[in-house]
């Protein structure tokens, strides 16, 4: 596949982008990136995403794929190497329901639990343990969510293993606890020592800066 038919929009530190890098790369997709800034967004960006104006987009052969989980499966059916989703329909549905639980539950909460004050950040932040909980029992006995290889439940969980220590560190909270959580924390060893995921991951100390700016901006901002 050549590299001009291909092309992703994202953002360096956008966790949505990265797991679809991670599928491209995975599956030996040679694509072009094209990085966004999301506080003065491309007339590219508007264009080819009008409705959310967010990234990811993906590009393939000028037809516009948005929604990072969609390009997932989108990828998995184009490109059959390294095949992300199960093959099983009950497996398969699995797989999407938890990913969106992920979306739904743990990723967009995360962030604003991290971002609330007080009383209000100790009721989101229970939540939101009770609700890794379940992730953690979804795990339990198994190497990666689909069983032996990375997939796509891997993919779209594998912020829980980068940028979760970091909203740790910057928001000065313990909240993957390796006694508490020891499934997850065996899973997130494994997912970051594999060459993909290990060789494309946002520098740690930037990170550290950007959301440390972010959790001090208004709601309003996000």
């Amino acid at each position: 596949m050549a590299s001009q038919e291909v092309k992703l929009l994202s953002l360096w530190v956008s966790p949505f982008g990265h797991r679809v890098e991670w599928a491209l790369k995975l599956k030996g997709v040679e694509y072009e990136y094209i990085e966004e800034d999301i506080f003065n967004k491309s007339p590219l960006l508007l264009e080819l995403n009008p409705v959310h104006k967010k990234v990811p987009v993906l590009i393939h052969n000028r037809k516009v794929i948005l929604e990072s989980l969609l390009i997932l499966e989108y990828l998995d059916e184009k490109w059959k190497e390294f095949p992300l989703l199960p093959q099983d329909p009950y497996e398969k549905a699995t797989a999407r329901f938890w990913a969106n639980f992920g979306e739904a539950k743990l990723l967009r909460p995360g962030w604003a639990a991290l971002r609330s004050q007080g009383d209000e950040k100790e009721r989101a932040l229970k939540l939101w343990i009770e609700d890794l909980e379940k992730i953690e029992g979804e795990l339990k006995g198994k190497k990666f969510f689909g069983g032996e290889t990375i997939g796509y439940l891997d993919l779209a969980m594998g912020w829980i293993s980068y940028m979760l220590p970091v909203w740790e560190e910057v928001g000065c909270l313990t909240i993957l606890d390796p006694k508490k959580f020891p499934s997850i924390t065996a899973w997130t060893e494994k997912f970051l020592s594999h060459p993909v995921i290990k060789e494309n991951l946002p520098p740690r100390d930037k990170m550290i800066v950007y959301f440390e700016k972010r959790i001090k901006e208004p709601v309003s901002a996000q």
